[in-house]
């Protein structure tokens, strides 16, 4: 094990239950680490078999002070919000909602799969957004799969989801440096990974591998010393993800849905939720009432731990 392996921070995967036998693995936030550049959440969900009849459904709630990124290795979900968004969510898409000063969104099973059996496998994060930009109005942006670059590198097929890297750009727009990539080891595999941000992890969706000749068991996330890229490596054909980007400009505080600089922000964010000013989904009722008592106070996930 070389002296860069030993830097080597590894997060393991807690489980939640999000309800009706929805399992997820959330990496972010973790005790060990509460960030990842911009990425203050990670929840890796599936493979999932849904069908006729199962309700996964993540019913409306609200969101401020971050970015969701939703992306699917396999499946469908059908996202609204209160912009009056309505957007089947596919694999190898990005959906990037930024929530600023308020959203709420819910995503659930596309109308036309209702009667189907079918997969559910992907990924849900969240980026914090800049403090300048806490407050931005928010938005909804769609990039298909087919408008995200795709390279060979070293061999390697590399989807460049979020961000800048080997010559590309992707179009999905973001406030801060951010990278996430997706990237297809074949077995026998390795691949230079450079230094493409200050913060860098490699996560490991669904089969060993190795970072700097560290063996990493799937479902585990790998963060990098700052500043530094790895030697990713496999046996078997691994896929691997890379989330990064410039660390978060100052702590933020996370309860619940909402992520600020500010306590006090995420106190007036749960105020406004119980009184039902933050929007609704254009044609959804369900309200999903605050947790903690009293909000702010007790948050069984993450708390209000400044990341």
């Amino acid at each position: 094990m070389t002296d860069t392996a030993a830097q080597t921070q590894l997060l393991q995967p807690h489980d939640k239950d999000l309800g009706g036998g929805f399992k997820v693995r959330r990496l972010l936030p973790a005790a060990q680490r509460r960030s990842v550049g911009p990425f203050v959440f990670f929840d890796h969900f599936g493979p999932a078999t849904e069908q006729p009849g199962t309700a996964h459904d993540v019913r409306p709630h609200p969101h401020i002070g971050l970015s969701t990124v939703t992306y699917l290795f396999e499946g469908a979900m059908m996202h609204r919000d209160s912009l009056g968004s309505v957007q089947e969510i596919l694999p190898g898409a990005i959906n990037w909602m930024t929530a600023g000063r308020g959203i709420v969104h819910s995503e659930r099973k596309p109308e036309r799969l209702k009667a189907d059996t079918y997969v559910n496998h992907g990924l849900q994060l969240w980026a914090a957004l800049p403090q300048a930009h806490e407050e931005t109005e928010p938005s909804f942006e769609h990039t298909p799969a087919s408008a995200i670059p795709e390279v060979v590198e070293q061999g390697v097929a590399v989807r460049v989801l979020v961000g800048e890297a080997f010559g590309v750009r992707s179009p999905v727009k973001t406030l801060s440096q951010t990278i996430y990539l997706d990237i297809a080891l074949p077995a026998g595999g390795r691949f230079a990974l450079p230094a493409l941000a200050p913060e860098l992890a490699v996560y490991v969706v669904d089969a060993d591998a190795s970072v700097n000749g560290e063996a990493i068991s799937a479902h585990t996330m790998a963060v990098l010393p700052d500043g530094q890229g790895a030697v990713l490596a496999c046996d078997s054909a691994a896929r691997l993800m890379v989330i990064g980007g410039e660390p978060l400009d100052g702590p933020r505080y996370i309860t619940w849905n909402f992520v600020s600089s500010r306590r006090e922000r995420i106190l007036e964010a749960g105020s406004d939720w119980a009184a039902q000013r933050m929007g609704h989904v254009p044609g959804e009722t369900e309200f999903i009432p605050l947790p903690g008592k009293p909000f702010g106070v007790r948050e069984p996930d993450v708390g209000t731990t400044p990341v």
